[in-house]
């Protein structure tokens, strides 16, 4: 076998975090009667979380926030947008948000069959994931494939961020494995695919809807069976 030891990505990769997310944030939506405190819709109130949330975990990757910052100002600045201010809300969002993510189970089609695939072939596999600890444990244990990885490196226990290579060093050192021997495997190129590069290891980029240019991966798929034409 061309590598020993095989590293995935997690959100968007295969746990379906915008599923998941989804589903967690039109509970919330009902639940706490948004629309009745000015929001239009759902879909509106999603649409906007959804850029606001990608724009904040941009800054955090860099640096320029905090992970409680991120929590919160999420939530905050979603409201804003609808011109609403309830701190205490937000709050109660942001906590309950991270309460019943988690739980939730979605995952990409042909999650299960790949790790199945790859156990089977004697693969150790391992997870780099920017996903804070508890969280991350979390989805792996409801969505029953936790038990898949020998070794689950978060932002938090590598104290590294992807794409900066410590995170990949981190990991590696961990999994007693070389650059040469690993590929990683995940959705975003300035984070997943050039970090890995940056480290020196090959990769894989799942691009499920719309393959972006800039960073040239390794390989490119769009179904995590194709994995099996690859490993």
């Amino acid at each position: 076998m061309r590598y020993k030891h095989i590293f995935f990505d997690l959100d968007h990769t295969l746990w379906d975090f915008e599923a998941n997310s989804n589903a967690t944030l039109q509970e919330l939506f009902y639940e706490h009667n948004l629309a009745g405190k000015g929001i239009s819709s759902y879909a509106d109130f999603f649409a906007v979380y959804s850029e606001i949330n990608d724009k904040l975990w941009d800054r955090f990757r860099k640096g320029f926030i905090n992970r409680n910052e991120l929590r919160i100002k999420r939530f905050t600045q979603t409201f804003l947008a609808f011109k609403l201010c309830d701190d205490k809300l937000c709050q109660t969002l942001s906590e309950r948000f991270l309460e019943i993510l988690p739980t939730k189970t979605a995952l990409f089609p042909d999650t299960v069959e790949v790790l199945d695939y790859l156990r089977d072939k004697k693969y150790p596999l391992h997870l780099i994931t920017n996903g804070f600890e508890e969280t991350q444990k979390l989805k792996l244990q409801h969505s029953g494939i936790g038990h898949y990885f020998t070794h689950i490196v978060t932002s938090e226990s590598a104290g590294s961020l992807k794409p900066h290579r410590e995170i990949f060093d981190f990991a590696m050192k961990l999994s007693n494995t070389t650059a040469a021997d690993s590929i990683m495997i995940g959705d975003t190129l300035e984070v997943d695919i050039l970090g890995a590069q940056q480290a020196g290891m090959d990769q894989v980029y799942f691009a499920p809807n719309l393959v972006q240019q800039g960073v040239s991966p390794t390989y490119t798929i769009k179904n995590l069976s194709e994995l099996k034409s690859i490993l």
